[in-house]
């Protein structure tokens, strides 16, 4: 991976425990899939040597500039509109501790652990390129934390998403420096000073430029992104299943998906979910009851026919999210950064847009994925469209309602996914004295894909659920070995067609299922890994 130079060697307050695995952070940027071992598996994290020889040749310069009566931004002078205070020697620690408790303002709910463990991975790891000018000691703070399973509470709201996220980091700092709350791996609330000591650790006492390199990262709305990539992968497969059971269930036709079909338009995305839906409904009974020339149907409706192409473009636009996201794990983010000759200089890499359009990019994609998602499962619930199926799938209709209200959920929450596409990156409101007039809102375009990811995976699940019983009711036709498979995992936890139930639970069923993993897993167990 290009950038900083070769490496050496869900939602809520818990995090699982992956025992003796440990990432180690080096000289070159974490892998996303080392981002999400650590922040969803618990994996520990240690410092190379390398890393730690960086960073303590970079505070040898940091301490050169702080012994010079010369001021200097970040190491010798106050912040943002206060910079141009010289703050002599006896009151640089109160200088870095005040820093940290003023910017740890944060409010509202707290955080999700997953957020928080990615963010403190990724601050470690600019602060492991040597270019911060912290002390290895600091650093080894933040991997003993992230080891010991300790979780700092950081807020809602708080991040502007320029000069990086700093209240969300500023609370993690607080955390080291023994103040504020931390959760325990197994979620319990702790004092953070109390916290350290059961892990026997000890608060660390900031020096010059410390506070400030431990807060001015993108780090929160980079470990966000990251997260919500390796959800969309999961859920761009999801979706193809959903579609490719649709397609069944109303009786369409898989000619459309044909390889040679998707070749006259060469986006690489959608050649992707046609040829996952293709491997869904091979060797269909159902698909194969009305493939014959007695079949009067001339073409199916745009939510099946066009789906490898809304499924393709969300692919093609998760590419370059996660290209962006690759250049950033691979930069090395702080104002002023310690430069490879030595200098210390003020820089603008802070600014968060690169990472915010992508995040908004994403929201925008997610809501039609969820969009298409819905039009299918509502043609199921009408007699006009669903080819010889009960009125709303209901067993007795007018006395069962069937899934007429599942359908309400989904158009429920794609009505919502249409509002947080609307960007945060195209807002900005000014700071700091009008220092910081311009801001990228990347944490909060961070903040709402998350919600949108999971309602994306709401209305996954209605549709499967949706399709799964449109489907029972072809019999006896068959549907697809694959179709058969995720059925079958679905039925472990969800009974069949039948008078109505209470349908809460077997949606909440259906959305774990879909959130887990267990569905994409029960179809590739015939297809072989989707793409």
């Amino acid at each position: 991976m290009a950038g900083r130079g070769a490496r050496s060697d869900s939602v809520g307050t818990a995090v699982r425990s992956t025992a003796g695995e440990v990432v180690t952070v080096g000289l070159g940027p974490v892998a996303v899939d080392e981002v999400v071992r650590v922040a969803r598996q618990g994996a520990g994290v240690v410092l190379s040597e390398e890393a730690f020889a960086a960073i303590a040749h970079s505070r040898t310069r940091i301490q050169e500039l702080a012994d010079d009566p010369k001021p200097v931004y970040g190491v010798s002078t106050g912040f943002g509109a206060l910079a141009s205070r010289h703050i002599p020697q006896e009151l640089r620690t109160q200088l870095q501790r005040s820093l940290i408790r003023s910017h740890a303002a944060g409010s509202g709910a707290e955080v999700e652990a997953e957020v928080v463990r990615a963010m403190m991975l990724l601050r470690l790891s600019t602060v492991a390129t040597g270019r911060t000018g912290v002390r290895p000691e600091v650093a080894a703070a933040y991997a003993s934390m992230l080891s010991a399973g300790l979780t700092p509470i950081v807020y809602e709201y708080g991040s502007l998403g320029c000069s990086g996220d700093l209240a969300p980091l500023a609370h993690v700092a607080l955390a080291v420096m023994g103040e504020g709350q931390v959760r325990t791996a197994d979620g319990e609330l702790l004092d953070a000073a109390e916290g350290l000591a059961r892990a026997g650790l000890e608060p660390v006492v900031l020096a010059e430029k410390e506070g400030l390199a431990l807060i001015n990262g993108t780090d929160g709305m980079l470990g966000q992104l990251v997260l919500a990539l390796d959800d969309l992968d999961r859920l761009l497969r999801l979706a193809d299943i959903a579609a490719a059971m649709s397609v069944e269930g109303l009786l369409g036709t898989d000619r459309v998906f044909a390889a040679d079909l998707q070749a006259l338009r060469p986006h690489p995305g959608q050649a992707v979910a046609a040829a996952n839906m293709t491997r869904v409904l091979a060797d269909s009974a159902i698909v194969a009851s009305h493939r014959g020339p007695d079949c009067a149907r001339v073409q199916d409706a745009y939510s099946l026919r066009c789906a490898p192409q809304v499924a393709g473009a969300a692919r093609d636009t998760v590419a370059h999210a996660r290209t962006v996201a690759t250049r950033e794990l691979a930069s090395a983010i702080d104002n002023p950064v310690v430069t490879l000759d030595g200098r210390v200089e003020s820089n603008g890499n802070f600014h968060g847009a690169p990472i915010a359009y992508v995040l908004d990019f994403l929201a925008i994609v997610v809501a039609d994925v969820a969009s298409i998602s819905e039009r299918r499962t509502d043609r199921f619930l009408d007699v006009a469209r669903n080819h010889g199926l009960n009125a709303f799938l209901a067993d007795d209709p007018g006395v069962d309602s069937g899934h007429m209200i599942a359908q309400y959920t989904q158009a429920a929450i794609v009505s919502e996914l249409k509002r947080l596409a609307n960007p945060a990156s195209t807002d900005s409101i000014p700071s700091s004295a009008m220092q910081e007039d311009h801001v990228s809102m990347g944490w909060s375009a961070a903040r709402k894909l998350r919600r949108s990811i999971d309602g994306l995976t709401r209305v996954l699940a209605i549709e499967i659920l949706t399709a799964a019983r449109g489907i029972d009711l072809r019999a006896p036709l068959t549907p697809s070995p694959a179709t058969a498979a995720v059925i079958a995992a679905l039925r472990e936890q969800v009974p069949g067609p039948g008078t109505d139930r209470h349908l809460a639970p077997e949606i909440d069923a259906a959305v774990r299922l879909c959130a887990s993993g267990e569905l994409v897993a029960a179809a590739e167990s015939v297809t072989g890994p989707l793409s």
